[in-house]
This record gives structure tokens, sequence and C-alpha cells, in this order.
């Protein structure tokens, strides 16, 4: 009998959204239900991800630079770390993929979807998570929560407009892909927002073993 392939998640949303203090919890969450998963992340996930991690958060580079480095860490990710996890039958939980890229790079640094979609398309035209959490907060509050913490990244250090672009193609992408992109409003209550997650993941879960 063949392996049933695993569950690809992913999480997304601003910076200081809260979406990392989840990842843990949603680990544990997993864990207890008996399913086997991974957690990693974008850009990093492999040895040169984790070294074009630390050039994209912290050297200066041009827009085409960037977008490429992303996808580059992104296709030594896929090729020697989720797809082998998934064809296993582990779940895999990553945060951010290339919605990150449509938000950031097409609609924060405003290089638009086109070119996203042309290295989507070659990268990995097969293959969607099977679904994204999106962490949503006003900026203010994502501000606020970014205040508060370690030294920023370049990213970090953008502009309010930088921002509001990012946050609005992140809706656009959720609006563009209802089923799979699901808004998680991540002002409230951490125990709000793992209740909310719990009953997503006991559906998920239902739906992978029914095989639906």
């Amino acid at each position: 009998m063949a392996q049933k392939k695993g569950l690809f998640l992913t999480l997304e949303g601003l910076d200081g959204a809260g979406k990392s203090t989840h990842v843990p919890w949603l680990v544990q969450a997993l864990s207890s239900r008996n399913i086997n998963v991974l957690s990693t992340r974008e850009p990093g996930g492999t040895p040169l991800g984790e070294q074009l991690r630390d050039m994209l958060l912290n050297q200066p580079m041009t827009l085409k630079a960037e977008t490429l480095l992303m996808f580059a860490a992104r296709a030594e990710h896929l090729e020697t770390v989720i797809k082998p996890a998934l064809a296993k039958g582990q779940w895999v939980l990553c945060d951010r993929f290339t919605d990150a890229t449509f938000a950031y790079q097409g609609g924060g640094r405003q290089l638009g979807g086109a070119a996203v979609n042309t290295l989507e398309a070659w990268l990995h035209p097969d293959l969607q998570p099977d679904c994204t959490w999106f962490f949503d907060v006003p900026l203010n509050v994502a501000r606020e929560r970014l205040a508060q913490s370690r030294d920023l990244d370049r990213f970090e250090k953008e502009g309010a407009d930088f921002f509001e672009r990012t946050r609005a193609a992140y809706h656009q992408r959720a609006r563009q892909f209802p089923s799979r992109i699901r808004v998680i409003d991540s002002a409230r209550s951490i125990v709000d927002i793992q209740t909310d997650l719990a009953g997503q993941l006991d559906a998920l879960l239902a739906q992978w073993n029914s095989g639906t």
C-alpha cells in the first residue's frame, strides 16, 4: 500500500503578528494527535537556506536579487526537506512560504505579482500548502509588538507604508484562495487563537484520515 502523503501547513503574517508564537504549540498539538510533524521555516530550513536567510535579513541588496535569493533558498528547502518529508507521510509546518514572497516582495516592495507568479510556476507548479494560516493584526499592533522584541532585521525596520502594502497583499491572496488561506484574528488572546486552531487541526486530521 502506498504511503499516504503528509499535509503541508504554512503560517503567514506581518512581522509582529504573533504567528511564530504558535509554532511550538502547533507542533505539540499535532504530536498529541499522533501526527509525525516536521517544523521548519523560510527563508531557511537547510544549511544553505540559513546562510541565505542571514544575507536576506541583514545585507542590503536590489529587489531582483532579494526575490531570487528567496526562491533559491526555497528551491533547496523544497527538494531536500519539504518534499521528502511529505512523501514519507510527515506533516510539514512551515513558518512562511511563497505567499510571503507575494506579500513582501510583490506587495511591500512593489515588485508586483507577475514575476513571483513566474518563479512560483517554475519552482513548484504542482505543490501548494494544504492549509495556510494568515495571522492578521492591525499595523499599529504589529509595530508595538516589534518594538518590544529583539534587534530588528532590515525588513522589520521598514516604514508603515511598506507594511500596509504587505498586509494588503496578504489580504488579496486570502481573497484569491479562500479555501486554502484562513485569516486568523491575531489581536485576540493566545488562548482564543489556539482554541480556533485546535478546531481547525481536528477538521484537517479528519479529512486526512478519511482520504478526502
